[in-house]
């Protein structure tokens, strides 16, 4: 059941707000403000709950920041897969027994996925040996 905000209406998961926010970030031709988010995301959200994605964002280098003046100007620095894959990446390098983990994800792909991860480390391959 989804959670239902003081005025009645849905409440966006943390998941969900970042790649909201990243989405948004996606279409900016220049860095921005976090006002303009927040004014591009429907305004419906507090300037600090704007603020407080995009920092989250920033510590997982999702999306960077420059001072210009007494604000900061917003950058996306990764899409909604990047995202993701620092969320596995960050997962990854806080469990001890790595070789378990990535044993246990490997196990549970599916037939496509485990394909396309063998292409991918291939490609990753030929590109480290320089072709």
């Amino acid at each position: 059941m989804a959670e239902v905000n003081a005025q009645g209406g849905r409440r966006r998961g943390q998941g969900e707000l970042e790649a909201q926010v990243l989405a948004v970030l996606h279409t900016a031709e220049e860095p921005v403000t976090a006002a303009w988010v927040r004014e591009r995301l429907g305004g419906d959200l507090a300037y600090t709950t704007v603020m407080t994605i995009l920092s989250r964002l920033g510590a997982k280098n999702a999306v960077t920041r420059e001072r210009s003046g007494r604000a900061f100007l917003w950058t996306a620095a990764a899409d909604e897969a990047g995202l993701a894959a620092l969320r596995m990446r960050r997962v990854l390098d806080g469990e001890r027994d790595r070789d378990a983990v990535l044993t246990s994800f490997v196990s549970s792909l599916s037939g496509e996925d485990e394909r396309l991860l063998r292409a991918l480390l291939k490609s990753a391959r030929g590109d480290a040996d320089g072709g």
